[in-house]
């Protein structure tokens, strides 16, 4: 298993990271001409992190996902109940960077991944965006250009976190330092600073 930095932060230098941060986040936070995408981190300012709400299902249409009609009858109704023990049984939000063991596929945040998966046209892009609304500290967005970036193809999780974890937490910290930099909230996750810095870079390269 294998993780790629994107090239922004492959030195100490901070400059491109920032300006990918700017160009996303906009500067000031969400001023005209951010991204759609930066709406989804903020998006309704009481989230129920033990519940998918209405809420959920809008914030990811900023990242570009649809929500399937099945993926609505489940999450808010047929199955509200499954997931919301699910969210429980898997705890409160946490810094993956903090999590000292390797997540291995009996770990409850994979179970709770395979679970929304079993919803129909619901794939790994959706459901890690819908748990990322959940566990943003904790569940990395997956999609084919930041997995491309940062050479996470077949596996993402459990090498991010090895990442994150390396050298007394060294890159969790310079994420949040940059978040920090740019006057972003704290709803703004390291894992989503780390996202926006590799799927820009991503669309810029063209993928």
């Amino acid at each position: 298993m294998t993780f790629r930095l994107p090239d922004a932060l492959q030195t100490s230098d901070d400059a491109a990271a920032i300006h990918l941060l700017k160009r996303y986040f906009g500067q000031p936070y969400l001023s005209p001409g951010c991204a759609d995408g930066a709406y989804f981190d903020t998006w309704a300012t009481d989230i129920d992190p033990f519940r998918f709400t209405a809420d959920d299902l809008i914030a990811i249409k900023f990242l570009s996902v649809e929500a399937p009609k099945t993926a609505v009858r489940a999450l808010l109704r047929d199955r509200a109940d499954e997931f919301s023990r699910l969210l429980v049984e898997l705890g409160p939000d946490r810094d993956l960077a903090c999590e000292q063991k390797p997540l291995d596929h009996g770990w409850l945040g994979w179970h709770l991944m395979r679970e929304l998966r079993t919803i129909p046209g619901v794939g790994t892009t959706t459901a890690s965006k819908l748990l990322a609304r959940k566990r943003p500290r904790l569940r990395p967005i997956w999609d084919s250009v930041v997995a491309a970036v940062t050479d996470t193809v077949q596996e993402q999780w459990e090498p991010l976190r090895e990442a994150l974890c390396a050298d007394d937490r060294a890159l969790h910290h310079r994420l949040l330092r940059l978040r920090d930099r740019l006057g972003l909230p704290e709803a703004v996750s390291a894992l989503r600073i780390l996202d926006v810095i590799a799927w820009r870079e991503g669309k810029d390269r063209g993928l």
